[in-house]
């Protein structure tokens, strides 16, 4: 409790006092990481003050990432840095080569006086549900990748709309919140388009398209096949699958990537010849893989440096992230 002084009659604010008493104990070493600092009531009751007044000089230590509140028991000091402005939370659906290229860009192009947390939901609604409650009023920004997972705003809502950024998926629901998005409807057809003179050898597109694939993805397909005449179909697994002269293959995820280019070899069929392969989302892997895979591919690593730009200007907008068609020998 000595830690806290509070004095009547000067300028500052007293719930500034509470917050510039708990930084000069930290300085002094007198506070510790893990030292517990005095309830709320208790520090009402022997000040005089109100329970907002502390409440407020808590929260900007929580959100500084300064200190944590335990439930159930109290309020502890979580890290003696000073230096810290904002605590950011970042929630994406999984960690992969290109989600780690626009998470380092992220955190090259953030203030150093920031600290991030990132969690993953692994298109898990509860998981989601659950690590975004946890989170509530511990920090100044939240990254969020609402990913397929459907009525996101019921959860999403509970936290205040001027921190909340989104990520790559902008649901119907969700248009009210700032954020970075594919346009996976427009990006799939405007790409398959500039890639016709390349997919006319080819007799049939086969999409491979899972329930964590983002919708849009399979409108754009098969509008594009459709106003084009391309024969086509669409599978959720490769398993039954033996490819066959004259296909080509859009693959959204790697790890089926591979599996469609071992089945590839076991029949003998000759990549970029009489058998294609298009993959989503570039990596330096798929430049030099098998010659090189064709992708239709974002930029990620621009995608966290705008991010980031947005966080720091405090910009509240939304922007369409550029997509592209990266042709290479496998188509």
């Amino acid at each position: 409790m000595n830690h806290i002084s509070i004095k009547d009659n000067i300028a500052i604010p007293k719930y500034k006092q509470i917050v510039d008493s708990i930084e000069n104990a930290i300085e002094k070493q007198d506070l510790v990481k893990g030292s517990k600092l005095p309830s709320i009531n208790s520090i009402c009751k022997k000040h005089a003050i109100s329970r907002d007044t502390v409440f407020v000089a808590y929260n900007q230590l929580k959100t500084r990432g300064i200190i944590q509140a335990i439930s159930g028991k109290g309020y502890y000091v979580r890290s003696v840095n000073l230096e810290l402005e904002q605590k950011i939370f970042v929630l994406f659906d999984e960690l992969n080569a290109f989600k780690e290229d626009l998470y380092n860009s992220f955190l090259k192009n953030i203030s150093e006086k920031s600290e991030v947390d990132i969690y993953f939901h692994h298109f898990n609604y509860d998981v989601f549900s659950k690590l975004i409650f946890e989170s509530i009023g511990n920090y100044n920004s939240y990254v969020i990748m609402p990913a397929n997972l459907k009525n996101t705003n019921l959860i999403i809502e509970k936290l205040p709309k001027e921190k909340v950024y989104l990520l790559d998926q902008m649901h119907d629901e969700l248009t009210d919140y700032a954020g970075i998005y594919q346009n996976f409807e427009k990006d799939m057809y405007s790409n398959l388009t500039l890639g016709i003179p390349s997919l006319k050898k080819y007799k049939k597109l086969i999409l491979l398209f899972q329930n964590k694939q983002p919708e849009g993805m399979r409108i754009g397909f098969t509008k594009f096949c459709k106003d084009n005449a391309f024969e086509y179909d669409i599978v959720n697994s490769l398993e039954e699958t033996t490819p066959e002269k004259g296909e080509v293959y859009i693959i959204p995820d790697d790890r089926n990537l591979i599996i469609i280019m071992k089945k590839i070899k076991e029949q003998a069929l000759f990549l970029g010849d009489n058998i294609g392969i298009i993959s989503y989302n570039d990596t330096l892997l798929k430049e030099i893989l098998e010659g090189g895979i064709t992708t239709i591919s974002t930029d990620f690593k621009q995608m966290g440096e705008k991010l980031a730009q947005m966080i720091v200007n405090q910009e509240y907008k939304q922007i369409e992230n550029s997509n592209s068609l990266i042709l290479r020998k496998s188509l």
